[in-house]
């Protein structure tokens, strides 16, 4: 029986180590090393923090750039077995489960598609993320012809010229992971907070 235990108690001892004490402290290492990845990503403003670079948040003002729309939910303060929209609701990451026939979405999309071509002067063909939603509901980039087309109501909103607001998304537009992956894109948050300190108020 002896010959069985030992072999079973020096395994325990060995995977305890590694998966108790060497890997947590691997990690620790790794998140001393990057605390702003192991901290959330956290963006602040001066001491005060204002979001994540990682979270979108439901930008709704016409001074600043609106992120793309968010179909997360949150529980019905009138009746807790329901729910309710509340777009960018980072306690509950989710997409739609509205597939193309259903009557709901088209009549959502429709009306962000009127209301481009209203607030932003849209005339174009709409970019796609400016009227759909992303898998998780809390995506923080737009692409950089969503960001575009909302130059003009930014700078009309602060009276500023189009063309240094232009240069800010220009100058805030992140391009595709190492020249091959991906899609070039705009943080919102990054760019709104750039808009706040160019001082085109």
């Amino acid at each position: 029986m002896l010959q069985h235990l030992r072999p079973a108690l020096v395994l325990l001892t060995l995977l305890t180590l590694v998966t108790g004490l060497a890997y947590p402290f691997a990690l620790l290492g790794i998140a001393a090393a990057l605390p702003g990845p192991a901290n959330g990503s956290l963006v602040r403003k001066g001491d005060v923090i204002v979001g994540s670079s990682l979270i979108g948040q439901n930008f709704t003002k016409d001074t600043y750039f609106h992120s793309r729309p968010s179909a997360t939910s949150a529980t019905d303060p009138n009746d807790a077995t329901k729910t309710i929209d509340a777009p960018y609701n980072a306690d509950n990451s989710s997409g739609s489960n509205l597939g193309p026939t259903s009557a709901k979405l088209v009549d959502r999309v429709k009306g962000d598609i009127e209301a481009l071509r209203k607030d932003d002067g849209l005339t174009a063909p709409v970019p796609a993320d400016a009227v759909t939603t992303s898998g998780s509901g809390l995506d923080p980039d737009i692409s950089p012809a969503y960001a575009k087309v909302q130059v003009a109501r930014v700078a009309k909103a602060r009276n500023v010229p189009e063309a240094q607001v232009a240069a800010l998304v220009e100058a805030n537009t992140a391009g595709r992971l190492f020249g091959i992956l991906g899609e070039p894109r705009v943080n919102v948050l990054a760019l709104n907070l750039a808009l706040d300190g160019s001082g085109a108020r």
